[in-house]
């Protein structure tokens, strides 16, 4: 007994160095006074040393401590497994787990606890391996406690990132006890699929929404494209008095960038310097794209301007923007400061280059660029790029050219490329490329009136009447409509939609008599315009 009690009392004296070290040598040194007492062999310090490698990600050395234990306990595995996975080394963890199952000692079997599940779950979720997964699950009804929330958590959360919605579901029915984690866990399978009627659905029923719960809700509608939800969730948050964080800003800024709500950017871009989100890159650069897509680009160009710390996303992005916004000249000379900067440029980055390359003319740049994506940065052009390359040597009238390179490209060219062309020849009046490009496009887009249209408008241009006509004709036989134009317009920080010829809108009556007011103003003649203005004041 007074031995046992010496050992423990020895153990217990290297508790405070191990919590007190924060170096590799240091722990060396303690590990080498452990083999100095006989104590390596000690589960107990052993286990605490391997929690000091996790907390520094000093995994290899944790795996070296473990394997010279003879006789490992529930206790280490467990801080071993826990290790691993948080380092993602999820393949490692599977095979100590395994090799817990079968530990040799009989006489003293090791069985998986409470602890043990949660985390080997976990790396069952992070490997994407469901019939792993389902084994481990089968093991918890075998070993595990009858209900436990870590283990249950962590079930739900493994089969939504397996997008099984289904069981995750079940096992949410099943739990006698929630926590935000479960909700939230539940809410994002369904967000990732873009199931959002679904992930509205189990969001009204959270009782204690989070920041998180938000944030799923906000990323879910921008995903798939319903930008008026994710303001409206994002107002609701803010009613609430939840104040939005650097993930809630980034998820809820592309909206603001679709719908053109500058004046919600704006509040978000007070806010975040307000509560110092501006030291993030990531925040910056969603409030650059906000900018530019609403046509503001000198306010852009001034956050870029400020940033301390620049990406390639940072420098895409505004490259971009100016393209965009008719300063093509600037972007390009922005892409060549981005090379002085020993920046790596992307995809993207070429993308934005080459619209720029487009917009101002200059196409013998543009085909330089296009050539260096591979020669000089090993980046393999994809369809976008030879669209932009296409539309740069068809805006400059090379449309022969722009004919070889659709010829010669690695993957099928879609519409977009046959339109693109097709919209040039219309501005030269080139027929005969125009019937190349519209053979295409009758396979691709049979139904598309405009392509038709622009074919049309050829033929008028060249005078052939005839054929303008069977254009027409051809039209009205297969009944094609054109898709009616929207526009969108930010009122008191509401942002409101409008579609041709929609006169379901409450506010419909009032905008057309308004309109009709404007149309016999027009009708007037320019002598009395004055005077009508002076009789309204």
């Amino acid at each position: 007994m007074a031995t046992a009690l010496t050992i423990r009392e020895l153990e217990n004296s290297f508790v405070p160095k191990l919590l007190n070290c924060k170096t590799g040598a240091g722990l060396k040194k303690i590990h080498a006074q452990m083999v100095k007492l006989s104590l390596s062999q000690s589960n107990f310090l052993v286990t605490k040393m391997v929690d000091v490698c996790d907390y520094s990600g000093n995994v290899d050395y944790a795996s070296l401590l473990f394997k010279q234990v003879v006789e490992p306990n529930v206790f280490l595995f467990n801080a071993m497994i826990r290790a691993y996975t948080h380092n993602h080394i999820y393949g490692l963890a599977i095979t100590l787990y395994k090799q817990m199952l079968r530990h040799p000692e009989s006489g003293n079997p090791i069985f998986p606890d409470k602890f043990t599940f949660p985390f080997v779950i976990k790396c069952c979720a992070g490997l994407h391996c469901e019939g792993l997964g389902r084994q481990v699950h089968g093991q918890v009804c075998k070993f595990g406690p009858e209900s436990h929330l870590l283990i249950e958590n962590a079930l739900v959360d493994f089969y939504t990132k397996c997008d099984n919605l289904r069981d995750a579901h079940k096992v949410f029915e099943e739990m006698t006890q929630r926590d935000v984690i479960t909700w939230n866990s539940l809410l994002t399978g369904y967000v990732r699929l873009g199931q959002m009627r679904k992930a509205r659905a189990v969001f009204e029923e959270i009782p204690d929404k989070t920041i998180v719960s938000w944030t799923a809700m906000v990323s879910g509608y921008t995903r798939i494209g319903c930008y008026g939800d994710a303001l409206e969730i994002f107002r609701q948050m803010q009613m609430l008095g939840i104040e939005p964080d650097e993930i809630s800003v980034v998820a809820v800024l592309p909206a603001c960038s679709q719908l053109g709500a500058l004046e919600v950017g704006k509040w978000i871009h007070r806010y975040s310097d307000k509560k110092r989100l501006l030291q993030s890159v990531s925040v910056c650069n969603a409030l650059i794209e906000m900018y530019v897509k609403c046509g503001c680009i000198d306010q852009a160009w001034q956050l870029f301007d400020q940033m301390l710390e620049r990406d390639v996303i940072s420098w895409s992005t505004m490259i971009a923007g100016l393209a965009n916004n008719g300063k093509a000249r600037e972007a390009v000379e922005l892409f060549q400061e981005m090379q002085r900067a020993k920046i790596e440029p992307n995809g993207i980055t070429f993308l934005g280059l080459l619209s720029a390359c487009s917009h101002a003319g200059l196409w013998n740049e543009g085909l330089k660029y296009f050539d260096s994506m591979r020669e000089d940065y090993r980046i393999e052009p994809g369809i976008e790029h030879y669209g932009c390359l296409v539309d740069l040597l068809g805006r400059a009238g090379h449309l022969d050219q722009a004919l070889d390179k659709i010829k010669q490209m690695p993957m099928k060219p879609d519409s977009k490329i046959w339109g693109s062309l097709l919209s040039s020849c219309r501005t030269y009046c080139n027929l005969e490329i125009a019937l190349v490009a519209m053979e295409q496009l009758q396979e691709l887009e049979p139904d598309d009136a405009g392509n038709y249209v622009l074919l049309s408008n050829i033929y008028a241009d060249l005078g052939r009447w005839e054929d303008v006509s069977r254009m027409r004709k051809l039209i009205r036989s297969k009944s094609m409509k054109k898709t009616p134009g929207c526009s969108l317009i930010e009122v008191n920080n509401v942002v409101l939609e409008f579609v041709s010829g929609d006169d379901t809108k409450p506010f419909a009556k009032d905008i057309f008599s308004m309109l009709e007011l404007l149309v016999s103003h027009q009708s007037i003649p320019d002598d009395n315009i004055e005077a009508v203005s002076e009789d309204c004041c």
